[in-house]
């Protein structure tokens, strides 16, 4: 190869040696080629411009100091010198911190004089903040509480929740002076902490400052602040929870016991304490704040078991829940209340008797329903206190049964129909205690209301509730104890898990769970109806379903709620699913037309958009074939077969008896029966029996003549041309000829089915036989190898044991050798010690002999 690229070259040379022209030209080209290049890179280094100096991102009236050079330094000694300081990281370009710019103004209008606002760009590329951080997302707020921190504000940045988290930060502590302020703070639902210390010896116990750190610990790793730290200083409010000694934190719960924190067992430092408070909280009712982002805390959540979510504007970094979370959070408390027996600690004077009751129905026929409750303290037929008397049905007990009618339940169709005021028996019609052994209370079955009943019912406002269908059984009603919601959730296998969500922020979340209308028409809707802005669903991830709380104008939020939770735990759910669909865009634009255009009949379409509400009105239509096609917006697939459907539809336009109709999966949901595994898919309806529906087969391409010929297949026009037609007049000069020349081709064609259901089942037991032959033959040469391996396990097994002898015959000769080689050793040193001790008395004598030697010189010399 290089000889003939060489010899190439000579013959180029040689040509231009023979053509000086041809040389000078290709040497001036070669010169111009240089200078355009040496132009062009050049020219190159003016493209990339230099960078827009740094401007102030914050107005100047506001009271932040804007560090926009990224001086990372200043920041330092802004923070030392302010209590509580916040600094805001942000990048000017990103829209994030545009938006949360002007909350943070609005916030250091209000604060500025608490707390020092200092916001520094950490995207400038000369400034210091950009070359020492690498953050990932921008804007990012620190606090930072004299010397704590940093603390990071991970909420939503919006100015309220901005303002709530900074005065947490500022008070982390609640001050707790009395008896009546203490039992105010342990009243609520959340977890909270009391801490006890007495400030007399000195202006801070060394405990406070460490109890102090623990409450900023979790606005660190919460920043809800769903837990609420207080301080006692007075011994006689801190005996009110049982607290003697001094520098002792307290943590409050419910349903088990308060704990002490275990000074012994743990060190007590900020972290220990934080760490502990947040292993033995109880949390009824739990926030949840989506960030807006990729994220599965959602799914995360839902996974768990089915979820309440309530969605009611409150803020939770607030100083006070709002009276709707806490008649949520009573509800809550309710509902996890599975032992009665345990009275709180916070009031002495509440006694509790646990109480056994059972729903009893009246009759079959009747609506009614009596819950009757016995006092287990007081009475029960066979003597114990314990075990609840009550069998498992009603018409199991005979005996319990006519003692109560003789008793009770005889007087209940007398009673007139009012409110009652007992408060055990509240939201009922009536009621019945004698003799304080047992009470029995009248009420009606109330079944979970639909859209459109709920519709209905708000028009008539007063109309009183339908009466259930008679094939609803006894059992679909609740048969909780007392007020039917304390302790439902230890008597269901169907626990829910309450969730608060705030509606401002994550209204487009309840719109997609079936919360309807626009955000302020909503909010409207509600103050007119119940006074409150809340919605309520139960999501079920595991089932798919959720169902949404229809609340009834006369109705309170607790009674709806309540209704609402006992028929989801009832065994026979009254509740029916929700099916969140788009709305119908052709029937809108028909409301927006003029009053006198709806004389004249609409244009039809090529293609019918089908939503939740049109489903089953059009693909049930008995006089049409409807082929229905199955897609969603992301599928790339559906987009590629949109013109096929478009030619099928123009081809069959003119066809009045068949409809070409799609329907968008992922924005409506369906009922079960009609969903399909996978998209594209293709289904259709035939006309006259709709139970017969047909799916296009999977392994067939969906073209235009394979769908036609489809069509033309399974159509109900094609199956049926033969069948009279169902109508009164032709069926009567029909005669019964017809109606058995009809029955006799429904017959052959179930015998044809039969038939090919025969050859099916025939052609599956061959291949049954063929799998059984294979897998026989295949586990005789598991079998085979199974032998083999056995036999080599054992050789394995005998190479091991060799092996192994050889290894302690060589490790008895190394212990051999080493023994031998410490002997060497031992007798090798006595040798060197002799043979030092030799040498030492042969210089001895050596030295002696030149002494006298030098004395015999010295005294011959002095004789001569």
């Amino acid at each position: 190869m290089l000889r003939r690229v060489r010899q190439s070259l000579r013959q180029v040379v040689f040509v231009m040696a023979r053509r000086p022209a041809l040389l000078c030209g290709a040497v001036l080209l070669g010169v111009l080629l240089l200078l355009a290049v040496t132009f062009t890179c050049s020219r190159a280094k003016n493209v990339v411009a230099a960078p827009r100096p740094s401007a102030r991102f914050f107005s100047a009236d506001a009271p932040v100091v804007d560090l926009y050079l990224g001086q990372l330094d200043q920041v330092e000694r802004l923070r030392s010198v302010a209590e509580v300081s916040l600094i805001f990281f942000y990048a000017p370009w990103c829209a994030h911190s545009m938006a949360a710019r002007q909350e943070v103004q609005q916030v250091a209008k209000k604060l500025a004089k608490q707390v020092q606002f200092v916001a520094i760009n950490c995207w400038w590329s000369q400034g210091k903040c950009r070359k020492q951080n690498r953050f990932f997302q921008y804007p990012i707020i620190h606090l930072f509480y004299r010397r704590f921190g940093p603390i990071e504000y991970k909420g939503p940045f919006v100015a309220s929740y901005v303002e709530n988290f900074i005065l947490r930060v500022i008070t982390p502590l609640t001050y707790l002076p009395s008896r009546a302020t203490l039992k105010e703070f342990l009243s609520y639902h959340e977890p909270r902490v009391v801490g006890f210390f007495q400030f007399n010896s000195s202006p801070q116990p060394p405990g406070y400052i460490t109890y102090l750190s623990a409450a900023l610990q979790t606005l660190k790793r919460d920043f809800r602040g769903v837990i609420r730290f207080g301080v006692v200083t007075n011994k006689h409010v801190a005996e009110a929870i049982s607290l003697t000694e001094d520098e002792t934190v307290y943590l409050y719960r419910r349903f088990n016991s308060s704990l002490i924190f275990p000074r012994r067992e743990r060190n007590f430092t900020a972290e220990a304490i934080c760490r502990w408070v947040f292993e033995h909280q109880e949390t009824v009712l739990q926030w949840l704040q989506p960030p807006g982002t990729k994220s599965r805390l959602l799914e995360h959540e839902l996974s768990k078991g089915p979820a309440l979510l309530l969605f009611l504007p409150h803020n939770p970094l607030g100083s006070k829940p709002s009276p709707i979370l806490q008649q949520v959070a009573d509800i809550a408390v309710r509902y996890h209340s599975c032992n009665n027996n345990n009275p709180s600690s916070l009031d002495e004077s509440f006694t509790s008797h646990s109480r056994c009751c059972q729903s009893v129905l009246l009759s079959e026929s009747s609506s009614s329903v009596c819950e009757v409750c016995l006092s287990l303290s007081r009475w029960s037929p066979n003597g114990s206190s314990v075990r609840c008397p009550f069998p498992s049905s009603a018409r199991e007990g005979d005996a319990l049964q006519s003692y109560l009618q003789h008793c009770c339940l005889h007087q209940l169709p007398a009673v007139s129909i009012k409110t009652a005021t007992s408060a055990g028996c509240s939201n009922f019609l009536d009621s019945y205690s004698p003799f304080s052994q047992y009470s029995a209370c009248c009420r009606k079955v109330e079944p979970q209301l639909n859209e459109s009943q709920a519709k209905e019912e708000s028009d008539t406002q007063r109309a009183p509730l339908a009466p259930p269908p008679p094939s609803i059984p006894p059992s679909a009603a609740p048969q909780q104890a007392g007020d039917g919601i304390t302790g439902l959730r230890c008597q269901t296998n169907r626990t829910l898990r309450f969730y608060v969500l705030d509606v401002a922020l994550n209204w487009p979340l309840a719109v997609r769970l079936g919360a309807t209308g626009n955000r302020s028409a909503f909010y409207q809707r509600e103050a007119d109806a119940q006074g409150d802005g809340s919605f309520a669903a139960i999501v079920n991830l595991k089932d798919e379903v959720h169902y949404v709380l229809h609340r009834s104008p006369a109705a309170t939020l607790t009674e709806s709620l309540e209704a609402f939770i006992r028929n989801f735990s009832a065994p026979y759910s009254l509740l029916r699913r929700h099916l969140v669909g788009e709305e119908d865009k052709r029937g809108r634009e028909e409301d927006t037309r003029h009053p006198g255009q709806h004389q004249h009949s609409p244009q039809r379409l090529l293609i019918t958009e089908l939503t939740t509400s049109t489903f089953l009105p059009s693909v049930m239509d008995v006089q049409k074939d409807v082929l229905l096609f199955y897609y969603t917006q992301w599928c790339g697939f559906c987009s590629v077969l949109n013109h096929i459907i478009i030619q099928l539809a123009r081809l069959l336009q003119g066809n009045s008896s068949i409809t070409v109709a799609r329907v968008n999966v992922a924005r409506n949901d369906l009922p079960w029966e009609f969903m399909v595994d996978h998209v594209p898919s293709i289904l259709l309806f035939p006309k006259y029996r709709k139970h017969y529906t047909v799916k296009f087969p999977d392994d067939l391409p969906i073209t235009l003549p394979n769908l036609l010929r489809f069509i033309l297949q399974h159509s109900g026009s094609v199956q049926y041309a033969d069948k009279p037609v169902p109508d009164s007049s032709k069926a009567e000069t029909a005669g019964p000829d017809g109606v058995l020349h009809a029955e006799f081709l429904a017959l052959q064609q179930e015998v044809q089915a039969l038939r090919h259901a025969r050859e099916r089942l025939s052609q599956q037991l061959a291949q049954l036989w063929r799998e059984n032959r294979r897998l026989t033959f295949d586990a005789l040469s598991l079998e085979a190898q199974n032998a083999e391996l056995q036999r080599e396990r054992q050789s394995l097994e005998e190479q091991h044991r060799e092996k192994s002898r050889q290894l302690g015959e060589a490790v008895r000769r190394l212990q051999e050798l080493a023994d031998t080689s410490e002997n060497l050793l031992n007798e090798n040193t006595l040798l060197r010690v002799l043979l030092r001790a030799l040498k030492d008395r042969t210089e001895a004598k050596e030295q002696a002999e030149a002494e006298r030697k030098e004395t015999e010189q010295k005294r011959s010399h002095m004789a001569s």
